[in-house]
């Protein structure tokens, strides 16, 4: 199909997830790297109104961001009528890994997800992950997605909108329609971003403020920016931040809570920290123009002018479309036991959306696979052991 031009940066996993679609259904497409041409970044702007990748083009249709209902719509064909063994929602370490985990053990296996890696394809560097001593997370996630993509697994971009248990299978609907059915179901749904919840952010979303910093950061050369979080993620974010912009702002609510190590390296970069301090307003109307923040100690407001507003406060599970499937702690997390067990017999579960308590890339892999042991277990009709769930 011609004419179809794709808009990304180098490090954006968004943009790889477009591209792959795209490939997927044999659609021929143009990349143009905006990270790269200046020319072509502006070209993008204009076109999408867009501060943000990536940005698919085709005659008068604009799809920003990865828009796997509207991408489907134009460019999908619709899958065949199969009961899976399993189904794996999410795509992150605790998918993949459940995936490779259920592919050897010849389970019919299909994995939903919006987008491949999760939280851990936004890491700019990845220090503790056993075998390498420092590998970007984008790398890292394709090490995994080419292992999985080595066996008989499907592997389907798409939201997840419903998951219910109907007669003797489970019932996942997509935001593009396409319902899958299979005998267990794997919940590997990680965490999404947090929004500040001041006004305008959802209008500048894109056009300044932006919760991918490893997709958006080279559209912001030479340009202040900010970047609200006091934790290890924002802490990297703004040291690598300075790498392209003219300057960083960093905005935390609290004293910052991250390794030491981010403090110091962060101080050397030139990076201009303002603790105890709150976003309460955003300027700009067709882009970002600047910030308000206040002193929460004193009661003082400072205006900052920046263009680009990076967010890294924080995650939450991503399990509002499970409704009351399975039992849910105070915080939104899918209780399980030990082994991977939920409260209902055939739903397993695994990653950083359940209660376990360390949300670590090897602690989401490793539940990957006992999640997968377990959902195989359940299919070869061993009796399932009095479940110890966490809370």
């Amino acid at each position: 199909m011609a004419g179809v031009k794709v808009y990304t940066t180098e490090n954006c996993p968004y943009c790889r997830m477009v591209q792959a679609f795209l490939r997927k259904h044999d659609v021929e497409f143009e990349i143009v790297d905006v990270g790269k041409d200046r020319e072509a970044a502006r070209e993008m702007i204009a076109i999408s109104g867009q501060r943000g990748v990536p940005v698919t083009v085709f005659g008068d249709e604009v799809v920003v961001g990865f828009d796997a209902k509207r991408l489907r719509e134009l460019f999908g064909t619709p899958p065949e009528e199969i009961v899976h063994d399993t189904i794996i929602v999410g795509a992150g370490p605790a998918g993949l890994t459940a995936a490779v985990y259920c592919a050897r053990k010849l389970m019919k296996t299909v994995v939903i997800a919006e987008n491949v890696g999760g939280q851990a394809a936004w890491s700019w560097t990845i220090e503790n992950y056993m075998g390498f001593s420092t590998i970007s997370g984008e790398e890292l996630v394709r090490k995994f997605e080419e292992q999985v993509r080595g066996f008989q697994v499907r592997l389907e971009l798409d939201s997840v909108g419903e998951v219910r248990k109907e007669d003797e299978a489970f019932l996942v609907r997509t935001a593009s329609g396409t319902v899958y059915r299979s005998r267990t179901l794997i919940l590997a749904p990680g965490k999404e971003p947090r929004r500040l919840g001041v006004p305008g952010e959802d209008r500048l979303m894109g056009k300044g403020v932006s919760i991918c910093a490893i997709c958006d950061a080279p559209l912001y050369r030479g340009k202040p920016v900010a970047v609200v979080g006091g934790g290890n993620a924002a802490l990297q974010t703004a040291i690598e931040m300075t790498k392209f912009t003219s300057s960083v702002a960093l905005i935390a609510r609290r004293s910052l809570r991250c390794d030491e190590v981010y403090i110091d390296r962060a101080e050397k970069a030139g990076v201009q920290t303002f603790s105890h301090h709150e976003v309460t307003a955003l300027h700009g109307d067709a882009g970002l123009t600047g910030i308000t923040i206040r002193d929460s100690e004193a009661g003082e407001e400072t205006d900052l002018d920046v263009e680009g507003l990076f967010l890294a406060i924080g995650l939450a599970p991503n399990t509002g479309f499970l409704k009351d499937l399975v039992a849910l702690n105070e915080q939104g997390e899918i209780v399980i036991d030990e082994n991977g067990h939920t409260s209902v017999s055939g739903v397993f579960a695994a990653g950083d959306a359940t209660c376990v308590k360390a949300k670590q890339i090897i602690v989401a892999a490793g539940d990957g696979a006992k999640a997968a042991l377990s959902a195989h277990e359940y299919l070869e009709g061993e009796p399932e052991e009095e479940q110890i769930v966490c809370t």
